[in-house]
């Protein structure tokens, strides 16, 4: 049998308008399509560039139509300069999912009505805002998502060392649990500087270790040395990564230290851990970042179950 296809119907013409100053805006990567009411402008619609010296002449325009709120969907990154300048002239910016848009039935084909078709959805209250937190907590976020792509990086380099070792036929990983480990990156670190013999290697084994040193020896055996050029290559890249993070991580820390204090530390310090690392995890941030969630917040978040 043959499938039917959906049938869109219109939005009513007769709901009441209970944003009779909205505007609707189609974002896009060179060019953003306004719309406000009809009886606003002659020209209702226009068609401005996206660079960022044309975004207050846009600004401009909806300030002299009388505009107070607008619809604009949330396309790739091209949205967060407009949304920017337009809650800075103090415009009630409702950033909407595009999914949800997409639900309602009656939408244009062309993108020169998409933004008629957001501002007469935005004036019948259609649609949703969706949340935005204040600008310090955009930078913050920014920040955290950045460092979670050096970690990625960084776990990607390592996994490159790994494979590097199983060519050369090291089999480090059968003698130790964490190649990556103190004793495992003392090992990679000498025999790129040049070391080869297994014997001066196998000395640097921590005494942690199960393996013994005859065992570590013959595990650090080599058949292709030509494969210590890409080992020294990704050994390079993961301290290089490591050393962005760690500039990272002060620049988050910059940006703890702007947000208010919700409690004062000399008043109220902050409790002790309920348990007890000898060492941080790995990748953790390298600063005190229980005093700032703690100052912040006035709760111990790290103590909170889950």
């Amino acid at each position: 049998m043959a499938k039917k296809g959906k049938k869109h119907t219109s939005t009513p013409e007769n709901m009441p308008i209970l944003h009779p100053h909205a505007a609707g805006i189609d974002v896009g990567a060179e060019e953003h399509w306004v719309c406000v009411p009809a009886d606003r402008d002659a020209q209702p619609i226009q068609k401005f560039s996206a660079f960022t010296c044309d975004l207050p002449r846009l600004a401009d325009w909806l300030k002299a139509c009388g505009i107070t709120t607008i619809a604009m969907e949330s396309t790739g990154v091209y949205w967060i300069p407009l949304f920017q300048i337009l809650e800075t002239r103090g415009f009630a910016v409702a950033l909407v999912n595009a999914r949800h848009v997409k639900n309602v039935p009656g939408r244009p084909t062309t993108d020169r009505w998409d933004g008629r078709w957001l501002q007469k959805l935005q004036s019948y209250g259609l649609l949703a805002p969706s949340f935005r937190p204040p600008e310090d907590m955009c930078q913050l976020r920014s920040l955290l998502r950045y460092r979670e792509n050096l970690i990625h990086m960084t776990v990607k380099h390592l996994q490159h060392m790994q494979k590097s070792l199983d060519h050369m036929h090291l089999h480090l990983h059968h003698v130790m649990s964490d190649v990556t480990g103190v004793t495992g990156m003392g090992i990679i670190r000498a025999m790129v500087a040049g070391e080869r013999d297994p014997r001066p290697l196998a000395t640097s084994r921590d005494s942690r270790i199960q393996s013994d040193q005859d065992t570590m020896a013959k595990a650090l055996e080599e058949d292709r040395p030509a494969q210590v050029f890409t080992l020294t290559q990704s050994l390079e890249l993961s301290d290089f990564t490591q050393q962005q993070i760690a500039a990272c991580d002060q620049a988050i820390e910059r940006v703890l230290g702007t947000f208010d204090a919700l409690v004062a530390l000399d008043a109220h310090p902050l409790p002790p851990p309920t348990t007890a690392h000898r060492q941080p995890p790995r990748h953790a941030p390298a600063f005190d970042l229980r005093s700032h969630l703690y100052r912040i917040t006035g709760v111990d978040l790290t103590q909170v179950p889950g």
